[in-house]
């Protein structure tokens, strides 16, 4: 028997989803007002469920269910309510409310669990426009550094320490927890795999490492029409070589190591002057690594400062700058909680995999304090951070009561 109510989990997350500017659905950009209107709903259920509700200083909205033996410690659960640009109503969001859900369940079986249950929306687990994802994560793990703090915004030069503020954080006065005695974080694939395999659950090992550099060229603008093409010095053409030899680089590591995960993208361009009729004088690209393998992540970025070095003295321009903008670790989930999941998955009868995640999430930070562990669901032809996001609530309500089941389980076995 499911112990998630997948009708009232359902409608609940398609509720939140309707908090989003309403230009580009489905957004709720992080540090926005939309993103706060969304908070608000969260809270007020939080406070439904009895749950006492703070923002803490990493600027992470916080529910607290307080256990049996307070000497216990905290079970976390959570994801994130912020989205991608026109991103879906699943990615984080689907977490967050079943954490919300958990609660729910708990309370209708009249069952108090020995520890603290704490429900957490992380501030921030999207890329923002300060360059970082999962402000809040890094905060309550301590990785928010000063200087990440001190980066501004692009256009309003707003510091993110002041952000985080009118979130109502408080960064001068992070701490890094160590009262969690356990983390678990539901979410949607955004892969294929699952849905392929025709499997509900997915039982996540480990979460890619992910290294994030911002390249910028420049050369000399010029007139489209009368420069000789021996005589140009094209910033973009050097970018979009960079970008192309990146690409066949980790497609060649691929194909030697197939044991790693490794992926890279490109995914920014900025040109200027961006005028059909002139030579591109400046280009700046951001190039995003992946693996779940440190090495290679190591090799892919050594290799990419030498691709792009070679790519400036191809097109006859300068490369100005190659800065590393994220730098996370890979890391292994908790082998003692990802049994826990199996377990639970076995006891209701649903089939799993053990698989990695290609994608950051912020169970990837919360596990350098807490043993952490991460359920998939699968994801309606791989789409996400699109609008056409979609995992059907049948699915969803497997995978929450998966997690319901899972804490349980964690509860009654773990020793303080």
């Amino acid at each position: 028997m499911m112990k998630a109510n997948q009708q009232r989990y359902w409608d609940a997350l398609m509720e939140l989803g309707t908090i989003t500017d309403e230009a580009l659905p489905y957004t709720r950009r992080s540090f926005s007002e939309t993103f706060l209107k969304g908070r608000q709903w969260i809270t007020a259920r939080m406070e439904q469920l009895g749950m006492a509700v703070h923002v803490d200083a990493a600027g992470n909205l916080v529910g607290r269910l307080e256990g049996a033996d307070k000497n216990s410690g905290v079970i976390a659960v959570g994801s994130h309510s912020d989205t991608v640009p026109g991103g879906g109503r699943f990615d984080g969001v689907a977490g967050v409310v079943a954490g919300l859900e958990c609660v729910a369940s708990l309370q209708e079986r009249n069952i108090k669990l020995k520890h603290t249950l704490e429900v957490i929306d992380f501030l921030a687990e999207e890329p923002s426009e300060w360059g970082q994802s999962c402000i809040g994560s890094r905060g309550m793990s301590g990785y928010l550094s000063d200087d990440i703090l001190r980066s501004a915004h692009p256009q309003t030069g707003e510091q993110l320490a002041d952000a985080i503020v009118r979130m109502g954080g408080k960064p001068d006065n992070l701490i890094k927890r160590d009262d969690i005695k356990a983390f678990f974080e539901i979410h949607i694939e955004q892969g294929c795999v699952l849905e392929n395999e025709a499997t509900p659950i997915g039982v996540v090992s480990g979460i890619v490492g992910i290294i994030r550099v911002r390249l910028a060229f420049r050369g000399q603008a010029a007139h489209a029409g009368t420069t000789p093409m021996n005589m140009r010095s094209d910033a973009l053409l050097a970018a979009a070589q960079t970008a192309c030899d990146i690409r066949q680089c980790v497609a060649q590591m691929a194909s030697e190591t197939p044991e790693h995960y490794v992926v890279a993208t490109c995914g920014q361009f900025n040109v200027k002057p961006n005028a059909s009729n002139v030579v591109p004088g400046f280009a700046e690209i951001s190039v995003e690594m992946r693996s779940d393998h440190r090495p290679s992540m190591e090799a892919l970025h050594k290799q990419l400062e030498q691709i792009a070095a070679r790519a400036a003295d191809t097109y006859q321009v300068t490369l100005l700058s190659c800065d590393t903008v994220t730098d996370t670790q890979p890391v292994v989930c908790a082998p003692a909680l990802m049994t826990h999941i199996r377990d639970a998955s076995d006891s209701l009868g649903l089939p799993y995999k053990v698989m990695p995640s290609g994608a950051g999430h912020d169970a990837a930070f919360l596990s350098h304090i807490s043993p952490s562990a991460m359920i998939f669901v699968p994801s309606k032809e791989g789409k996400s951070h699109c609008a056409h996001e979609w995992t059907s609530a049948e699915e969803l309500g497997q995978g929450v009561s998966v997690l319901i089941d899972a804490i349980e389980r964690f509860d009654a076995t773990a020793k303080n």
